[in-house]
């Protein structure tokens, strides 16, 4: 057990969608909030080797949340972007840790890292077995390397990073943007419209027989503070719900929340990405007792009705 008190806390990304949640989590957990410090992007480019540097000078704790990351049609659009980026921040962040001192660093990795075709459910053991995703292949491989970092300075210098293979999440909170959401928050965003202007149909990438997994951001941070906490291995491990769902089902699934009876137009020209994802969560059970509370029912409805209260404000859109 690392007591995480009295620790002083470096939250890359600790002012975004998943970053606040984490914060909030140690806080719950008796960290003193001045102890914690929450780096904004626009302040703090963690590109910058001398930024990160000075970011883990005195920290006892990295929790690595930070990243440049989108839905399928920014990793299309923006492959050299997402892999540099994500590839940098890790490189930087690591080392610096390490030369500074920093007694634990927690890894935050997707499942974008995992083959295309990999049996379901996804198991830690098959990471390597295949090349990723082609839409997500520049982003996921990018967070790969943090993984072999991490290994590779737990085995000749003895520090302590561990790494997380988060599934797809969401929540009240999340990116909303038009242009670069993830497939869940995209089609809240676009069925409450369709439903607010009467219109007949939604139309959705895809063919609708792709799966996801999808994890509560709650649920996420709880998650990685319990891995600070009490997991130390080299191995990675999956953090999920355990749940696959196709697109087609979440889709008719929010519309049955939304309450809309208009239709889904699929559009085939468009990719699908991964063509079904699904983790094996067993070691994140065993290793530190951690199993996904929030349904995805019970989630959604939490998503859809920021959306309506408060997303739409911040977006702009009353």
């Amino acid at each position: 057990m690392f007591d995480l008190k009295q620790k002083h806390i470096l939250v890359t990304g600790g002012s975004g969608f998943l970053g606040t949640q984490i914060v909030k989590k140690l806080i719950s957990r008796g960290v003193l909030e001045s102890d914690i410090i929450a780096p904004r992007k626009k302040d703090y480019d963690l590109r910058r080797r001398e930024i990160c540097d000075n970011l883990t000078k005195g920290i006892d704790v990295v929790i690595h949340a930070a990243g440049t990351v989108g839905g399928v049609a920014f990793n299309r659009e923006h492959p050299a972007v997402a892999f540099y980026d994500n590839a940098v921040m890790s490189l930087n962040l690591i080392d610096s840790s390490y030369r500074a001192g920093v007694q634990k660093f927690v890894g935050i990795g997707t499942v974008c890292e995992y083959p295309k075709f990999s049996p379901i459910p996804f198991k830690e053991d098959d990471l390597w077995n295949g090349y990723p995703e082609e839409t997500n292949a520049a982003y996921g491989l990018a967070k790969k390397m943090m993984l072999i970092q991490s290994q590779a300075y737990r085995a000749e210098y003895g520090f302590n990073a561990v790494h997380l293979l988060l599934t797809n999440l969401y929540g009240p909170g999340d990116n909303f943007d038009a242009k670069n959401s993830h497939a869940l928050v995209a089609l809240v965003r676009k069925t409450v419209e369709a439903a607010t202007k009467g219109e007949k149909f939604i139309e959705v990438w895809g063919k609708g027989k792709a799966t996801r997994e999808f994890l509560y951001v709650e649920d996420a941070a709880e998650a990685i503070v319990l891995a600070a906490e009490k997991y130390n291995g080299a191995n990675p491990v999956n953090i999920g719900s355990g749940e696959e769902i196709s697109i087609k089902a979440l889709a008719e699934l929010i519309m049955k929340l939304i309450n809309f009876q208009g239709e889904i137009k699929w559009d085939p020209s468009k990719p699908d990405g991964q063509p079904r994802r699904s983790l094996d969560v067993s070691r994140a059970q065993k290793e530190f007792g951690f199993k996904a509370k929030t349904p995805l029912d019970v989630g959604l409805r939490k998503t859809i009705e920021w959306w309506q209260s408060e997303g739409v404000k911040k977006y702009n859109l009353l």
